[in-house]
């Protein structure tokens, strides 16, 4: 049980952060390579753009991990095309010199019908995801699902102690719940776990 608390997180939250393609392009303009930047995010499968567009911190926080081992992370959950969004819709561009910031809306996928707001910094001439600031909308009955439906992905877990977990995911506050993501709060879910063994 306790592997399942310590997984699922990053599992989540390296489903949105996958590798990032680079956004080259003569006439690009900034507001356009930060738009791909995201609209790629949710898509690639190739492991060598985590390095490429995404800071180590951006790596750190969505993993967990520090360092080369956040990096790796990122690499390996890059490969996999599972909770993939639809699409993502990308609004609220806002560019302050070598920093930004915007709006990503997410149609299917781990982050169904969430909205995350986002921070770029610029790396000679490319985008890089810096930090997940938070949610500019948030659907707690649609992150509750992805939870749970990650938790019966899991191998090893009986019935009982998958419906077990997630009722107590379902008895977390809105609060608590983005706490999860943004603050890689795995503290809940520890909490759950010795509710459950």
């Amino acid at each position: 049980m306790r592997k399942l608390h310590l997984a699922l997180l990053p599992a989540l939250l390296l489903a949105f952060a996958l590798g990032l393609s680079a956004c080259g392009g003569g006439g690009e303009s900034d507001e356009d390579k930060i738009v791909a930047t995201i609209e790629t995010a949710a898509t690639s499968t190739d492991p060598a753009v985590c390095d490429e567009t995404q800071t180590i911190s951006f790596m750190e926080q969505t993993s967990g991990s520090s360092g080369k081992d956040a990096e790796k992370e990122c690499e390996e959950e890059t490969k996999s095309e599972d909770d993939n969004p639809d699409s993502v819709t990308v609004s609220e561009v806002e560019i302050d010199g070598d920093s930004a910031t915007a709006n990503a809306e997410f149609k299917g996928g781990t982050f169904d019908a969430q909205t995350l707001e986002l921070a770029l910094v610029e790396d000679e001439g490319d985008w890089k995801l810096d930090e997940l600031a938070g949610f500019a909308k948030f659907d707690a009955e649609g992150l509750v699902a992805s939870f749970a439906e990650q938790i019966e992905k899991e191998p090893g877990i009986d019935p009982e102690t998958a419906s077990c977990f997630v009722e107590g995911i379902e008895g977390l506050s809105d609060s608590e719940l983005e706490s999860v993501i943004v603050e890689n709060n795995t503290e809940v879910f520890g909490e759950i776990a010795e509710t459950c063994e």
